[in-house]
């Protein structure tokens, strides 16, 4: 029993992992064999001169001085958006008066794509700082409030009302049932928000930045370095899956009484 689950813990850690490793073996090999068009090789670059380029960067210090700025504008996008979205979630879940209040209004904000306001959001802001940061909370506002103002609506009434047979305290229904209950519905706006905030933040820095790892992919396109330009997109790319591993780890914490997580 022991020896099956090892191997199926050994089958989820390294599964994963074989459809990029086998790209990245493909894609060496289509390159260094030349079987892509000639017209083509010129603007590929392979992944030896990739991570060459990475370990170059990051020896000089400023591939770790870019990261750690796009780290610091998401990080604080997310919790001034998503700390808001909670927010709003919850008590647009609970007030019948406020989901009437707020919902609405929220719900039409929703609609209008977030990139579209990138001049508005430079006039008002300038290109400092805040402007990036007011886009990736932006962001990543909807996906929590709305996942938590539907887990929180969708709590199941009967569990309620055992609640009040107990006689619990409002604050303790809220605590051990309701937002229990919501709390898979908040962990999957979670994990949607990050997803958005580095595609927000990617384009926040291309459009208007003099750091940052998306102002490094621009400054890479304009001197014609392919292989920094993937770099980037490789960094972004494990970015996104050390985010989402986050995720899950946050899951098994917080759901750890669910069976499904267990």
């Amino acid at each position: 029993m022991l020896q099956k689950k090892q191997l199926l813990n050994l089958r989820e850690r390294v599964l994963p992992w074989i459809i990029p490793i086998g790209f990245l073996i493909i894609w060496q090999c289509l390159y260094s064999f030349q079987l892509i068009p000639e017209s083509y090789l010129r603007n590929i670059s392979s992944p030896v001169n990739v991570v060459r380029s990475g370990i170059e960067l990051a020896s000089s210090g400023e591939l770790l001085k870019h990261l750690l700025i796009s780290g610091k504008r998401a990080i604080l996008g997310l919790l001034i958006g998503g700390g808001i979205g909670l927010m709003f979630g919850i008590i647009t879940g609970i007030s019948s008066l406020c989901k009437q209040l707020f919902n609405s209004s929220l719900q039409m904000l929703q609609t209008i794509p977030h990139l579209a306001l990138i001049p508005l959001v430079i006039l008002w802001f300038g290109v400092d700082e805040t402007s990036k940061i007011f886009l990736v909370a932006l962001g990543t506002f909807f996906p929590i409030y709305l996942n938590t103002f539907h887990g929180i609506r969708n709590t199941d009434p009967d569990l309620i009302e055992m609640a009040n047979n107990y006689e619990l305290s409002q604050w303790q229904i809220f605590k051990d049932v309701i937002l229990p209950s919501a709390m898979p519905n908040i962990l999957v706006g979670l994990r949607f928000a990050l997803g958005l905030m580095w595609l927000i933040l990617i384009v926040a820095e291309t459009i208007a930045a003099n750091e940052g790892i998306g102002y490094l992919a621009m400054n890479a396109r304009e001197f014609f370095q392919v292989d920094i330009i993937l770099l980037t997109i490789l960094i972004y790319a494990f970015l996104g899956v050390s985010a989402d591993y986050i995720t899950k780890r946050l899951e098994h914490h917080f759901l750890s009484w669910n069976e499904v997580y267990q």
